[in-house]
C-alpha cells in the first residue's frame, strides 16, 4: 500500500459560521498533510491546525472536524454542492526524489506517471503497454525515438483515454518504446500542456487552464 497519495484534488470546505479553507495535500496511514487558510502541517489523528481537527486518516480518505461537524474527504470524490468548488481544478504533487509522479488511469487501468515537461508526448515501455492491454504491435505505427541510451524502436499509438483527477483526455498520442524502459509512464506535454505548471520548491501544482 502506498503511504503517500500524490495525486490529490483541492477540497474546499465552507460553512455559514466558519469560512475555513482546507486543502488535503497528502494522505497516509494515521496522518494527513493539511493546508488550513494558507498554513500547512502534517497532522496525526486527533491533532489540530487552526479550527480544523484531523479525526482519522488512511491512504484513501480523511475525516476532519470543523466546528461541530465532521466531513469525510475521499480521494477523487466530488465536493458536495453546499461547498464552494475551486474555479479550476488543481492537482498537487509532492516531489519524490528528483521527480514528480501523478497517479491516473490509462484506458481505465491504474497507471503511475512521471511528469516529464521535456517529453513531447506520452511514452511508455512495452512491458507497461502489455499490462495496460494496448495492442501496440498490431495497431501501432513503427517509429524510432531518441532515449538517454540512444535510438530505440517504438510504436506510435493512440490511447483511448487518460484520466487525471476529474479530467479525461481521449485519443491521446503515445509512444510505446521497445523493452522495459521507461519504468514509469512518461506524461508528456501533449497532456501537461492542458495545465499551468506551478513549481513551489518540493510542491508542483498542475492547474487546469479551463
Amino acid at each position: 500500500m502506498r503511504q503517500w497519495i500524490t495525486i490529490l484534488l483541492l477540497i474546499v470546505l465552507s460553512a455559514a459560521t466558519a469560512a475555513a479553507q482546507v486543502r488535503v495535500l497528502a494522505l497516509f496511514p494515521g496522518k494527513a498533510m493539511l493546508e488550513v487558510d494558507g498554513k500547512r502541517k502534517v497532522l496525526s489523528n486527533g491533532q489540530r491546525l487552526g479550527d480544523v481537527r484531523l479525526i482519522s486518516a488512511t491512504p484513501a480518505s480523511a475525516v476532519v472536524e470543523i466546528g461541530s461537524r465532521r466531513e469525510r474527504l475521499r480521494l477523487g470524490s466530488r465536493v458536495a454542492s453546499r461547498y464552494a468548488e475551486p474555479e479550476r481544478e488543481e492537482i498537487r504533487l509532492l516531489r519524490q526524489g528528483n521527480a514528480f509522479y501523478v497517479d491516473g488511469l490509462i484506458n481505465g487501468q491504474p497507471a503511475r506517471m512521471l511528469v516529464d515537461t521535456g517529453a513531447t508526448s506520452v511514452a511508455l515501455s512495452e512491458r507497461e503497454a502489455r499490462r495496460l492491454g494496448i495492442p501496440y504491435a498490431a495497431d501501432g505505427q513503427g517509429a524510432q525515438v531518441q532515449t538517454a541510451s540512444g535510438t530505440a524502436r517504438a510504436y506510435a499509438v493512440r490511447l483511448k483515454s487518460l484520466k487525471l483527477g476529474n479530467r479525461t483526455f481521449t485519443n491521446v498520442q503515445a509512444m510505446v518504446v521497445e523493452g522495459e524502459y521507461p519504468r514509469n509512464v512518461l506524461l508528456g506535454m501533449n497532456v501537461i500542456g492542458a495545465y499551468e505548471v506551478d513549481h513551489r520548491g518540493n510542491l508542483m501544482i498542475l492547474r487546469a487552464r479551463h
